[in-house]
């Protein structure tokens, strides 16, 4: 699933290529929209907020996205070949004299008032690239409920948005701690690191094409996808285990030796990344 950096960038991409110019088509290929004609009316902004994004047109509306597991907006020039997937996959299309838009498998597509933009993010927490960013309110927000997993905590949009299931597993190994540490069982200095660290790692991955948290060129990430290799502070095996409910579990990654606290017997079915 895309994290906070990920749409980041896809809304400076878009933004980029289509703020300030006038839209010449739009096409929204889910039913509730499929008649909408937002064409003649300029597209102001496109604005990221958590793993949303939201882009916002003259005369008071807004096309609100999320890409979930395997969406992506593209971008082509004028008569250039669009290769995102096939058409039935496309789910909007926006469109000025040089540039379109393409989105495709997009599970969330809406247009909304902008004045009622809340009714999609209002629910989110502090986001770590927006402006709205409050580190204590985030902290806050993930103590509030002592004895929930970490990971998942973390995972939870509403305590702070823009953590996906790559950073969560990274956050955890950077503190020493499990995913499925109690978070109320977290030492306090640790605790008080996480929103800083996490703003820190998403900031300096926003603008890179290939996301690190170690700083190690050709090894981009500390346990993320690496079960069973060796770790690469101890040299101890990764391992991996689902965590969540249902169709929400999540392949997650840790070190049994680096972290402390619960987690899963040996031998739990491994995943490999999303």
């Amino acid at each position: 699933m895309p994290e906070g950096d990920t749409v980041w960038q896809a809304a400076k991409r878009l933004h980029s290529a289509l703020a300030g110019k006038v839209l010449t088509r739009t096409d929204f290929r889910v039913p509730r929209f499929a008649t909408v004609d937002l064409t003649q009316r300029t597209l102001l902004d496109v604005t990221p907020r958590g793993k949303h994004l939201l882009a916002r047109v003259e005369g008071g509306w807004t096309v609100h996205s999320h890409l979930g597991m395997e969406g992506s907006w593209r971008i082509y020039a004028e008569r250039e070949r669009w290769t995102g997937g096939p058409n039935h996959q496309i789910r909007a299309v926006l469109s000025t004299a040089d540039r379109t838009a393409v989105g495709y498998r997009l599970p969330v597509l809406e247009l909304l008032c902008t004045a009622e933009e809340s009714k999609a993010v209002g629910h989110l927490g502090p986001d770590l690239l927006g402006p709205d960013w409050d580190p204590d309110q985030a902290l806050a927000n993930l103590l509030a409920d002592p004895g929930r997993q970490l990971g998942e905590a973390l995972l939870d949009q509403r305590n702070l948005a823009g953590i996906g299931n790559i950073y969560k597993s990274e956050l955890c190994f950077l503190i020493g701690a499990t995913p499925w540490l109690p978070v109320g069982a977290l030492p306090s200095d640790r605790a008080a690191q996480l929103p800083a660290l996490a703003k820190r790692l998403l900031e300096a991955n926003r603008e890179r094409p290939v996301r690190s948290t170690t700083g190690r060129r050709g090894q981009d990430l500390f346990v993320y996808g690496r079960a069973p290799r060796p770790c690469l502070r101890c040299r101890t095996p990764i391992r991996s285990a689902d965590q969540g409910d249902g169709s929400r579990q999540r392949p997650t990654y840790w070190c049994p030796s680096c972290q402390t606290g619960p987690a899963p017997a040996p031998g739990r079915r491994r995943r490999t990344p999303n």
